[in-house]
């Protein structure tokens, strides 16, 4: 029988070094307390903030000081617990993390309000008094442009204090896809039982025995069904939450207030689905390459992710993968590349799936911490991609945090998913020029197309879910398992056409975790546009050819800005202008290309 291993059975070179945050737990729980009991002193403060520029120079270096230290208390205790999300302690020591998250922002609410009182004039003549200040120009900035959306201070630290409870949806929604669910046991060809879980479900997709893939496949989304009203509840409510939050602070729409957040125009979002509808051939072309491929009468949504060299991939243990990735990174320079490979042999992965581990990927750590990757890794071309993505992640904060003061050293998710791309994209050219295998080359091709139609088509795809669902709230109409259903049944249909689309695929929206974070998803396929679009330009000649130097180092001027400018005035740093169609354009031209040479390679 297949299985998963427990936590205790990995090796540690294997899995991240946590304990290089806090060497014990008792050492977590001293920070814990020291930083719990800092809180207060902003007490001292509020009513005060634009007294005179020292006061104002005060607050903000205090108010850093304490969320520098509560991000770190949080994130250690939210890693242990996605080590196993089933131990009790970890779920304990996150939960009171996350209420300490709250309070911290509960009592930093009054800031921006009060800032909000100055003009920027008078904020200009603070800078004169005390030059200090100018650090928070860009900040001060923000605060301003968000006053028409900032209510009175007594009401913000309501929506602070709210926050755990707007949240909850998305915390219930986790500890019962990753911890309760438990999905059944299928008989492969081979007569083994085969454990489904999060992690392996696609994987299990791309196996080749058709029959078997259709036992998975309607295994998987049968538990979802058992789920069904707990899952669209939990949904309802979330999407509730974002439109009542979004009505607090005057705005007309959850997607409105969503997107200015990182101050990014609602006609990106717009032109992202229209420019993809503009070119569903493309997309319904593929969807035709995999059903001849599979040699079938009809695709049928068990057969979506198998790969169109109609078999499984090599494998591709984790090894061998990080040493592609770091030898694919020469063309953004040798320090960019030898500090991947420093990372790499710093534990900066917890890299194999284990029982009750968190599923997916993603790049985590602090202001004050090295970068953390959890990964599930399963040792194929797939998941070499997403240690590639991740490390595009980790990177950029990396360099961010050297260069940008605290205030910048986050950055939005709008810019962060063209760091990871960037290395997906820079993996590709590396494989399709180095390795001979021409068996393997089909692969990275098939991965590239998958990338695309997965990153670009798919995250489009439920980008418009996500907004019809919250059109439908906005209008008053009940968000009910039938109607999500066929709300999600409907898109499926127009962007598959060629394939057949049944009753099972339409509770895919169950399965999908981002929607718990509103309007997140679309920046994915923003990303991956932007992202090929700088990697044309590093390499103008195609794979293998001379960098562009002055393009790389562009792009690195990029990453070390944090987010010390809005979305669109970072990505212009990088030579990209995401307030035209023409990322996206280039995109799907460059997925229209190599879908043709796939499918000449096929004949």
């Amino acid at each position: 029988m297949s299985s998963v291993p427990e936590r205790s059975e990995v090796d540690e070179e294997y899995t991240w070094d946590l304990e290089s945050i806090y060497a014990t737990d008792d050492d977590w729980e001293a920070a814990y307390e020291a930083v719990a009991e800092r809180v207060d002193e902003l007490d001292a403060y509020e009513g005060q903030v634009t007294d005179d520029a020292d006061t104002l120079l005060e607050v903000l270096e205090l108010s850093e000081e304490i969320m520098r230290e509560v991000s770190t208390v949080s994130a250690y205790a939210r890693m242990r617990r996605d080590e196993d999300t089933t131990n009790q302690e970890y779920q304990a020591l996150t939960a009171r993390a996350q209420s300490l998250a709250a309070d911290a922002q509960s009592a930093t609410s009054f800031i921006d309000p009060e800032i909000q009182e100055l003009t920027r004039e008078e904020f200009d003549e603070m800078v004169d008094e005390e030059p200090a200040l100018e650090t928070y120009d860009h900040y001060v900035d923000d605060v301003l442009r968000m006053k028409p959306h900032t209510r009175s201070a007594e009401v913000e630290e309501l929506l602070a204090d709210l926050s755990e409870v707007t949240g909850a949806t998305g915390d219930v929604y986790n500890m019962l896809s990753n911890a309760d669910m438990q999905f059944p046991t299928v008989e492969d060809p081979e007569g083994e039982a085969v454990e489904i879980t999060q992690s392996n479900f696609v994987n299990l997709l791309k196996r080749p025995d058709r029959a078997f893939r259709q036992r998975v496949y309607e295994n998987y989304f049968d538990e979802w069904q058992s789920m069904r009203n707990t899952v669209a509840s939990a949904y309802k409510n979330s999407v509730k939450a974002d439109v009542k939050m979004a009505q607090a602070r005057n705005y007309d729409t959850a997607r409105e207030a969503a997107l200015d957040g990182p101050n990014v125009p609602v006609d990106v979002y717009d032109t992202l689905v229209n420019s993809v509808h503009d070119n569903l051939d493309k997309l319904h072309h593929h969807a035709e390459l995999k059903r001849q491929a599979l040699e079938v009468d009809d695709l049928q949504m068990w057969d979506v992710y198998m790969p169109l060299t109609g078999d499984e991939g090599p494998d591709v243990e984790y090894d061998q993968a990080a040493e592609y990735v770091v030898d694919s990174l020469a063309p953004l320079g040798e320090d960019y590349q030898s500090r991947v490979a420093e990372g790499l042999e710093s534990r900066w992965v917890d890299v194999y799936e284990n029982e009750g581990k968190q599923s997916g990927a993603y790049s985590g750590g602090t202001y004050d911490t090295q970068p953390f990757i959890l990964m599930n890794y399963q040792d194929d071309i797939s998941s070499m991609y997403t240690l590639a993505h991740e490390l595009g992640h980790s990177m950029h904060s990396e360099l961010t945090k050297e260069e940008q003061p605290y205030v910048y050293s986050g950055y939005e998710i709008f810019v962060a998913e063209v760091a990871s791309t960037v290395n997906e994209a820079l993996l590709t050219n590396h494989l399709l020029e180095t390795v001979d295998d021409p068996e393997f080359r089909k692969h990275v091709l098939n991965e590239f197309l998958e990338r695309v139609r997965s990153t670009l088509y798919r995250q489009t795809l439920f980008a418009e879910f996500e907004h019809k669902a919250h059109e439908l709230e906005e209008a008053g109409e009940p968000l009910t398992a039938d109607r999500l259903d066929e709300l999600y049944r409907g898109l499926k249909e127009e962007y598959y056409e060629p394939a057949v689309v049944d009753d099972h695929i339409a509770r895919e929206w169950m399965r999908i975790p981002h929607f718990y974070r509103a309007f997140y998803v679309y920046q994915y396929a923003t990303g991956i546009s932007a992202a090929l679009a700088i990697v044309d330009d590093v390499l103008p000649n195609g794979p293998g050819s001379e960098p562009n130097r002055d393009a790389a180092e562009d792009y690195r001027s990029f990453l070390r800005r944090g987010s010390r400018e809005y979305p669109l005035e970072l990505l212009r740093i990088a030579g990209v202008d995401m307030s035209s169609s023409d990322p996206i354009d280039r995109a799907l031209e460059m997925y229209g290309q190599r879908l043709d040479e796939m499918d000449e390679l096929l004949d």
